[in-house]
């Protein structure tokens, strides 16, 4: 009998595995001279030139540049993270509410808070805000307070997903042994939604990583504004800058993705409670 995988994916012939075997030579030499396209470009126009690379063997240029823009970053990423881990959580579990006076709000600022513009958000609370607060936003709250609402909102859609992606007889055994629904959600739902969303928030984990970079349009001296801007304002290597920190994110993203795997395969290992096997029953004879 044919398994439902091999229903539903038919495996190459030989002439299909040539086929694929020629349209990927052809794609990595595309890519090639792709590569060497945009090399040959630079070169032509001298950014491989040995003065424009050789700040970043300094130590000076990591120690009042890189660095402490790293460290601004990773400060303002993750405070982002945690608090819009909370904000995703909430209003997951507002919009699944069966009271309509909760899950209607709620839903009327996630859809909000995801429809809008992450810069323009960015931009109200450190240009706005001060109008309604009478006070300044530093640049570092309104760089965390856009991160949060944005990124929590499209967290909140992805909890939501995986809350109702859970078998329903999981909550449904849950209230048979007498559970509320906040112990449901708390004890049940949340931990096995987590876990089956957990790619899906890493990504979105990332994107907020990454996003941290428009931190630089409010002055942030995160690692893109110090790393880059200021950086190349000093040397005149903004080519030569940008490729440097982008490796940075690239090496940051990577650890982060890696780590999201350690997570998986640990909670993968974890022991299940298993059924305990039909076991005989034995029905006495009633004494005489």
């Amino acid at each position: 009998m044919n398994s439902p995988a091999a229903v539903l994916y038919d495996h190459p012939g030989p002439r299909a595995r040539a086929r694929n075997r020629i349209l990927t030579a052809v794609i990595g030499v595309l890519a090639l001279l792709v590569v060497y396209w945009v090399y040959g470009a630079f070169a032509n126009a001298g950014q491989w030139d040995a003065y424009l690379w050789k700040p970043f063997l300094e130590s000076s240029t990591w120690t009042q540049y890189i660095i402490p823009g790293l460290i601004e970053t990773l400060k303002a990423a993750a405070l982002s993270m945690v608090l819009a881990l909370a904000f995703g959580l909430v209003f997951a579990v507002g919009r699944l509410s069966k009271h309509r006076w909760v899950s209607v709000p709620a839903g009327i600022v996630v859809e909000f808070f995801r429809a809008v513009p992450l810069l323009l958000m960015i931009f109200f609370v450190f240009f706005g805000l001060p109008y309604i607060t009478g006070g300044a936003v530093p640049a570092f709250v309104a760089v965390v307070a856009g991160l949060t609402l944005y990124n929590g909102s499209v967290l909140a859609e992805a909890f939501r997903s995986g809350i109702k992606a859970v078998p329903r007889g999981q909550s449904e055994a849950a209230y048979a042994i007498g559970l509320r629904k906040s112990a449901v959600m708390r004890y049940v739902l949340i931990p096995q939604a987590a876990r089956l969303m957990l790619p899906v928030i890493v990504g979105q984990l990332v994107v907020l990583l990454k996003d941290t970079a428009l931190g630089y349009i409010v002055a942030l001296p995160e690692l893109m504004q110090r790393g880059v801007n200021d950086l190349s304002a000093n040397y005149g290597n903004v080519v030569a800058a940008a490729i440097v920190i982008a490796a940075i994110y690239i090496i940051m993203n990577a650890l982060l993705t890696r780590f999201a795997v350690y997570l998986e395969r640990r909670s993968s290992r974890l022991p299940r409670t298993k059924a305990a096997p039909d076991l005989p029953v034995q029905i006495s004879e009633p004494q005489g």
